[in-house]
C-alpha cells in the first residue's frame, strides 16, 4: 500500500533527511539567554527544485511535536508519511512542481537538530538540563544560518502552524527584507495564561517522574509516565469540545456497564493513553521541557513595547488564518495580530475557518487551507 502512496503523482516520493553543521568553536552563536551554543547542526529536508534566480522557495515551520520531515516517505516500507504530506506535493497547497520547500527541525528538538538529547563536545555526555535555554528567536536565527548555506538570499514565503506560526511572525520581525510574504496559521503573538498553565503542569508531569532523574537519563529508562502524561495534557487543547463529542462521546471503550474502578474505561481515556504512550516512543522529554518553555517566553508586545510597534517595519504581505473552535489560540489572539498589522498600514488578509476539529484543524482542514494557500501564493506569482 505505502509503495502505491509514495508512487502517487501528488507526492514527492521518496525523501532523505539532510545535515547541516556551523558554530563550530570559536564561532558559536549568542543565545538570546546570554549563553553560547556550538556546534549545532540542522536536520532538514528539501522538496521540487530552487529555480535559477533562486526566488520560489517556501520556508515551512513545524509545531511543537514536529520535524524537518513535512513531506513524503523515507523509504518504500515507510508507513508514515511527513506531517504535512497532505499539503505538499505536485498540485497541492505548497506545489512542488513551482515552489522550492523547505522545513528544518528547530533548535532544542530531538529529530537532528542540536537539543538536550545530543552530545555535548566538551564533555562526551548528552546535554541534558546543562543545554542552555532557547528562545523563537533563537530557532529563527538558526534557520537563517541554514537558509545562508543553501544560498538562499530571498524567501518568497514563510508558512507555519501553531508554535510555527510564532517563528513565521519572528522571521518577518527579524528579517524584514529577505521575506516575501507570511502565513500564519493558528497561531498567537503570546501564549495566554491558560495556555502557560498547561505547559507548566505538563513539565511538571515530567520532572516529577522517578525516571528523569534531573534530565540524567539517557541510556537508562526515561520518564515514560511523566511525558505521556504531558502528551495527554497536551492533546486535550488540542481538541475541541465539540470534536470530543463527534469522536468519543461518553462511549465505554469495551463493555456496556461501568466497572466501577479506576481502570480506563471511556474511549477518550483509552485514546489519551494510546497517544501519550506512542508520543514517548518518538520524542524526547528534556526536549518536551525546553520547547515549551520557549514558547511561554514568546511574547512579542512584551519585547517591542506594543504589538504596534513590534510590526512597525515589516514588509511581508500576511495571511493569518485560525479556526472557530480552537481554544489553545483562539481567533481573537489571530485578530490581535491582524489589528496591529492594520494599524501599520500593512498588506494583511485574514481568515477565520468554522470548523469543529480545534486547534488540530490547521492539520486536519485541508480543503480550506490549500484553497487559501493555493490563491496566496498564486496572487504574489502574479504580481
Amino acid at each position: 500500500m505505502t509503495d502505491k502512496l509514495y508512487k502517487a503523482p501528488d507526492s514527492v516520493g521518496i525523501v532523505k533527511t539532510q545535515y547541516y553543521t556551523f558554530a563550530e568553536p570559536p564561532d558559536e552563536i549568542l543565545l538570546d539567554c546570554g549563553k553560547k551554543l556550538g556546534p549545532i547542526t540542522v536536520a532538514y529536508e528539501t522538496y521540487g527544485t530552487l529555480s535559477p534566480k533562486k526566488d520560489n522557495a517556501i520556508l515551512l515551520l513545524h509545531a511543537l511535536s514536529g520535524d524537518a520531515h513535512a513531506a513524503g516517505y523515507h523509504s518504500a516500507n515507510d508507513k508514515h508519511p511527513g506531517w504535512w504530506d497532505t499539503m505538499v506535493g505536485p498540485e497541492k497547497a505548497f506545489d512542488t512542481s513551482k515552489y522550492f520547500v523547505i522545513c528544518s527541525n528547530f533548535l532544542g528538538g530531538c529529530k537532528g537538530t542540536t537539543g538536550p538529547n545530543c552530545i555535548d563536545t566538551s564533555t562526551g555526555k548528552e546535554y541534558g538540563v546543562t543545554f542552555p535555554m532557547v528562545t523563537i528567536a533563537d530557532m529563527v536565527k538558526v534557520q537563517k544560518k541554514l537558509l545562508d548555506y543553501l544560498g538562499i538570499d530571498s524567501l518568497l514565503s514563510i508558512a507555519g502552524g501553531s508554535m510555527g506560526g510564532m517563528q513565521a511572525l519572528q522571521w518577518v520581525i527579524d528579517y524584514p527584507d529577505m521575506v516575501r510574504s507570511a502565513m500564519v496559521i493558528a497561531s498567537t503573538s503570546r501564549l495566554s495564561p491558560q495556555a502557560i498553565a498547561f505547559d507548566e503542569v505538563a513539565r511538571n508531569a515530567i520532572v516529577n517522574d522517578p525516571n528523569w532523574k534531573n534530565g540524567e537519563y539517557y541510556g537508562n529508562s526515561v520518564p515514560h509516565h511523566g511525558l505521556a502524561i504531558a502528551r495527554m495534557i497536551g492533546h486535550i487543547t488540542y481538541l475541541s469540545d465539540e470534536s470530543m463529542h463527534q469522536k468519543f462521546g461518553r462511549r465505554l471503550q469495551s463493555k456496556d456497564t461501568y466497572c466501577y474502578d479506576f481502570n480506563s474505561e471511556f474511549a477518550v481515556e483509552s485514546y489519551l493513553h494510546y497517544q501519550g504512550d506512542k508520543f514517548v516512543d518518538r520524542f524526547d522529554a528534556n526536549s518536551y521541557l525546553y520547547l515549551t518553555k520557549a514558547m511561554d517566553y514568546f511574547d512579542l508586545s512584551s519585547k517591542f513595547g506594543s504589538l504596534n510597534k513590534a510590526f512597525e517595519h515589516i514588509k511581508s504581505k500576511m495571511l493569518v488564518i485560525s479556526f472557530s473552535s480552537d481554544w489553545l489560540f483562539p481567533p481573537y489572539q489571530s485578530k490581535e495580530i491582524v489589528k496591529a498589522l492594520m494599524n501599520n498600514d500593512k498588506d494583511v488578509s485574514y481568515m477565520e475557518i468554522f470548523s469543529s476539529y480545534g486547534h488540530d484543524a490547521f492539520l486536519l482542514e485541508t480543503d480550506h487551507l490549500t484553497q487559501l494557500v493555493k490563491s496566496f501564493l498564486n496572487h504574489l506569482i502574479e504580481v
